[in-house]
């Protein structure tokens, strides 16, 4: 369980940065910050967003990859701790992420490039996260052909 909400918390904190560069970030910003008072006084959350929102716009400009990686591990952090203190918490975060960065509809494409040393293969090697509607090989990238 801890390292499903470790995971949710990561992906909240993604979600949550990613928004703050967008002009989505304006309509998102006070759900962002009801949700994750808890108890605070909401003002000074949405304060504190809008700090980091600032800090990350400017360590973008700058090409300070660290500085936006900061902003990101901050809010993973306290996300993972509310999720802790408060597991319950977990169902609405997801729902909260599913209307603010919906998964998309229809089909995507991600190409990986991974390398395999050693061993005899008789066949296609597939190494995938996960694979919805079929595999096919594309003519002249079977494996052997060259």
């Amino acid at each position: 369980m801890e390292a499903e909400l470790t995971a949710l918390a990561a992906s909240g904190a993604t979600a949550f940065v990613g928004l703050m560069v967008t002009e989505a970030w304006t309509q998102a910003r006070g759900r962002v910050a009801r949700f994750l008072a808890r108890g605070e006084d909401v003002d000074v959350i949405d304060a504190e967003l809008e700090e980091s929102r600032e800090e990350l716009i400017a360590a973008r400009r700058n090409g300070d990859e660290d500085g936006a990686a900061d902003v990101t591990a901050e809010w993973r952090i306290r996300l993972r701790r509310a999720l802790r203190d408060n597991p319950e918490a977990a169902e609405e975060l997801r729902e909260l992420l599913d209307e603010l960065a919906p998964r998309p509809t229809g089909t995507t494409v991600s190409i990986n490039h991974n390398t395999i040393n050693d061993g005899t293969y008789n066949g296609p090697v597939i190494m995938a996260h996960s694979i919805h509607g079929g595999v096919r090989t594309v003519p002249g990238q079977e494996p052997g052909a060259r």
